[in-house]
C-alpha cells in the first residue's frame, strides 16, 4: 500500500443494540461544514473558471466562519 496523503479513514458503525435512527458523531462534521460553505453565494454554485479561485474562496469562507465562531 502506498501512503501518499497520510489519510486515516475510520468507519463509524451503528451500535448493534440500537434500533432505528442513531446519531453518528463523525459524518455530521463534514456535512455541517459543507452546509456552512453553501451560505456563501459564490460557493453555492461553480461560477469560477479556475480551480485556484474556488480554492481561495473556500479559504476566505472558512476564515470568516472560524472568526465568527471564535467571537
Amino acid at each position: 500500500m502506498i501512503d501518499v496523503f497520510s489519510w486515516i479513514v475510520e468507519v463509524v458503525l451503528r451500535p448493534l443494540e440500537k434500533k432505528g435512527f442513531t446519531l453518528l458523531p463523525k459524518p455530521w462534521v463534514v456535512e455541517r461544514t459543507f452546509g456552512w460553505l453553501n451560505w456563501c453565494r459564490r460557493l453555492s454554485k461553480d461560477y469560477e473558471r479556475l480551480p485556484e479561485i474556488s480554492e481561495t474562496l473556500i479559504y476566505i469562507a472558512m476564515i470568516r466562519i472560524m472568526v465568527r465562531l471564535l467571537a
